[in-house]
This record gives C-alpha cells, sequence and structure tokens, in this order.
C-alpha cells in the first residue's frame, strides 16, 4: 500500500482501501434456492476543512491524492454555510491485525454439509414439516492512512449459519424455531461436525415439541429471566445506540443523564474494542477507520451512565478522548459510530438459583427481532420462552413481545448470572448495516410481556 500525501488536503485528511466479500447459500428441502457472492473494493477519501467533512469514493484504481482533492472540494463547497474552527483529536495507530485462521470451505462443501444435515434432520426427526439451512460468511480487509500519521490494517471476518425446524399444530399451523451457528473467521474456523450439529438439533427439536403445546404468558409487568443472548441483544439495541454520540447530539434522552443512575448497581456494561479476559472478541477492531486506536468504553458502571462512544469530531465536541468508533461497512461508506463488541459484564449468580427464586415468572430463551429507539424503549419479538412456576420450568408459551424502557427494566434487575455468551450473527442497522458481536449473562428483572 504506497503512502498518501496528505500535505495539501485540508485540516485533516484520512483514506482507505477497503475490500469485502461475501457469500449467501441456502437450501430449503434439499433445493438449493440461493447462491450469492459479491466482491466489491474500493478506495475512498475524507477531508475535514473548517468544521465540515468532504467525502470521495471510487471502485477504480484512482490515486489517494486525486481522491482527496476531490473530498476537500466537497469540504469547501459546505462552507457556504459559514467555516468554523475545531480541532479533531490526533491519536493514530500504527499497525496490522491479521486473523490466521483455517482455510475456508468452497461453495460446493458448504452446499454438501447443508444437504448432510437436511438428511440428518429428515432421517432423525420424522414429524419436521420443513428444514431450512443458510450459510453465509464475509470477509474485510481494510488499510487506513491520516494526515496525523495512522498507518492502520484491520482484517474482519466472519461465518454463520442458520439451521431453521419447522413443525405444525394441533390446528396444523406452523411452528418454527432457529439455530444460529456463529463466529470469528470462515467455516473452516466453526465446529461443523454433524456430531456437534445432531447435539443442537436435538435440543431445538426438544423446544420445538414443547413449543408445539404452548401456551400463552400473561400479558402486563412480569418478572422475567433473560438468557444470555436475549440481555446481549438489549444491550446493543435499547442501551447501546443512545450511547453513541452522534446519536446523544441528535436528541437521546441519554444526553441529560451522564453521572445519573440508570440501572441497577449490579449492571456494568461496555462496549470492548478487541479483547475480554484476554481473549480476542468475535469483532476484533484494534483501530477504527479514522485511524484512531481503539479503546474500550464503559458505558454503564455500577449502574451509573458513565460515557459515551465516540469518532473523531463527537471526542471534540464533548471535549472527550476518540473511543476508535468510527466504522464503515462498504467501500463506499463514509464512518459512522457504531458498537463493536457490546455487553453486559456478569455477575455473581448461578442461572439454576436465579430460575429457582421466581415463584411465578418466564424464562425467555430467543428473540426473531427486535426494534429500539433513542429515549430507550424498545420491542423485541420472543420466539422461545417458558413459564417458571414455584422455581421450576413449566410450560412453553407462544410467541409473544418483550417491550418497555431499557432504563426502567435495568433498575430493577436484581440478579446477574456469572456466565458470559456470545454472538456474531446478524447485523446492526444504523444508516448502513455492520457486522457487531453482543454478548451478556442472564438477567433477572421485570418488564412488560404480550398476552393473549
Amino acid at each position: 500500500m504506497s503512502f498518501t500525501d496528505f500535505s495539501n488536503a485540508g485540516d485533516y485528511n484520512e483514506t482507505r482501501y477497503h475490500e469485502l466479500r461475501k457469500r449467501r447459500l441456502v437450501m430449503v428441502d434439499g433445493s438449493l434456492v440461493a447462491n450469492d457472492s459479491t466482491h466489491l473494493v474500493g478506495h475512498s477519501a475524507r477531508v475535514f476543512q473548517q468544521g465540515y467533512w468532504g467525502f470521495a469514493s471510487s471502485t477504480q484504481a484512482a490515486a489517494s491524492n486525486d481522491l482527496s482533492n476531490i473530498a476537500l472540494a466537497n469540504a469547501k463547497a459546505m462552507q457556504v454555510f459559514g467555516g468554523k474552527q475545531q480541532r479533531l483529536p490526533t491519536a493514530a495507530y500504527q499497525g496490522e491485525h491479521r486473523f490466521n485462521g483455517q482455510p475456508s470451505w468452497s461453495s460446493e462443501q458448504i452446499i454438501e454439509w447443508q444437504q448432510a444435515v437436511n438428511e440428518l434432520v429428515h432421517s432423525r426427526y420424522k414429524d419436521i414439516a420443513s428444514v431450512t439451512v443458510a450459510s453465509m460468511d464475509e470477509h474485510h480487509d481494510k488499510y487506513v492512512q491520516n494526515s496525523q500519521g495512522a498507518r492502520a490494517y484491520n482484517e474482519i471476518a466472519r461465518a454463520q449459519c442458520y439451521i431453521s425446524l419447522t413443525v405444525k399444530d394441533k390446528d396444523d399451523k406452523p411452528v418454527e424455531l432457529m439455530e444460529v451457528l456463529s463466529g470469528k473467521g470462515s467455516f473452516g474456523d466453526l465446529d461443523m461436525s454433524l456430531q456437534r450439529i445432531e447435539e443442537q438439533l436435538d435440543q431445538l427439536y426438544q423446544h420445538l415439541m414443547a413449543k408445539r403445546e404452548a401456551v400463552h404468558a400473561k400479558g402486563g409487568l412480569q418478572t422475567i429471566v433473560l438468557a444470555a443472548d436475549l440481555a446481549g441483544m438489549l444491550a446493543h439495541e435499547a442501551m447501546g445506540h443512545p450511547c453513541e454520540a452522534d446519536l446523544v447530539l441528535g436528541g437521546a434522552v441519554t444526553g441529560d443523564l451522564r453521572g445519573q443512575r440508570i440501572a441497577s448497581d449490579l449492571v456494568t456494561m461496555m462496549d470492548l474494542a478487541h479483547s475480554f479476559r484476554g481473549e480476542e472478541l468475535l469483532v476484533p477492531v484494534y483501530a477504527d477507520d479514522e485511524g484512531t486506536p481503539a479503546e474500550d468504553v464503559t458505558l454503564i458502571k455500577d449502574g451509573i451512565l458513565t460515557d459515551f462512544m465516540h469518532s473523531r469530531e463527537t471526542a471534540a465536541q464533548f471535549d472527550n478522548r476518540a473511543t476508535g468508533n468510527a466504522r464503515a461497512y462498504a467501500p463506499d461508506d463514509e464512518p459512522l459510530i457504531r458498537m463493536r463488541n457490546t455487553a453486559i459484564m456478569p455477575g455473581t449468580s448461578k442461572l439454576e438459583n436465579m430460575l429457582a427464586e421466581v415463584e411465578d415468572g418466564y424464562y425467555l430463551l430467543k428473540t426473531g427481532n427486535g426494534q429500539a429507539d433513542t429515549t430507550t424503549e424498545f420491542m423485541f419479538g420472543i420466539s422461545l420462552g417458558y413459564e417458571i412456576k414455584n422455581g421450576k420450568l413449566g410450560r412453553a408459551i407462544k410467541d409473544t413481545t418483550l417491550s418497555g424502557s431499557a432504563i426502567k427494566m435495568l433498575q430493577t434487575v436484581d440478579a446477574v448470572s456469572d456466565d458470559m455468551h456470545w454472538e456474531c450473527s446478524g447485523y446492526c442497522g444504523k444508516k448502513q448495516p455492520m457486522v457487531v458481536s453482543m454478548g451478556g449473562p442472564a438477567l433477572r428483572a421485570k418488564a412488560q410481556l404480550g398476552g393473549e
């Protein structure tokens, strides 16, 4: 990668080379219905001049200096609205971080594996009406340079598989559940052995049979135990986004709450850059797409809202450090403040004790979808849950919703489990998709559950 001459390109200048490769293969009942692949390569330049950004990108092998000149012209064009002086943070990262994993599978190998899973399901579970197996992987190579001296290379790769089983209930209506496998690297780095898949499918099938006889949940404010992957979704969607500094500037409710209690003192929540407890996380970001060294951000500490996630620009506006959260998904995208590995930190309770101490409530395990806004109001679809009666799991419940204010819910947390679950399937949406991971322990709290 050649160096860019930044000497005549605005108050601040950055360039990015970005290569993105993606695949998606979907099989339904043994028939391949989708086999897509994309390969995007592009260069981009961004210039900050007298308070305004200019951006330019190209899929051609354009010189970085040419793109920087276009970006500078775009920034100057914005100055008809009046210039302003603003100094951006100067932190700059130099280094390379590559994922040294196993060779990926060919599309032919993936199709053979999907066929084997389809045959396993239909031979092992006679009452399955349909099985869908979807396999996706993606690989990002990014090289960022800037006028502060950053020279950063980051590689992010992940693979995920979705196995969805459908049966018919007594009224001949479809009942569906899905199992997700995801991880860092390629399909060669995931444990996709049929022995492991069989164990997971057995558990999924048991849940599916219970859901086949499901009852309606009681609506209203209920005691709930959120499984770890659901707690991760809550952390990301309902509290993570309102702690992104650009959304704070846009009016998020958290803007007036820093330094105040917004959760139980059992709740500490962080957006982690690349490592946790000495191990590299699923979406390791050592430097963001502005060349800023990535650092962990403690969003909530013992129930107190403490900090926000920043780009260079918002860090300057808040007089804070840039945290390395500016990320772009595709080669022609501008960096936005995005989460990386967001999680509530584990506590000291055992999940079995958290369940045993509930006289009347619900254990919620899987979600099919969810949405939240900058007021921290959220609504998640619950696709798998069970009654808790006198400390024991009871009947499965039909699909329902979990909703409320994340702040009000987190204030009721009275137990946090000591285990930790990480997941990197799906995408975060905010003008552009983004690869992120979410994590957490199980939580016990009170929230609104939809009823019949």
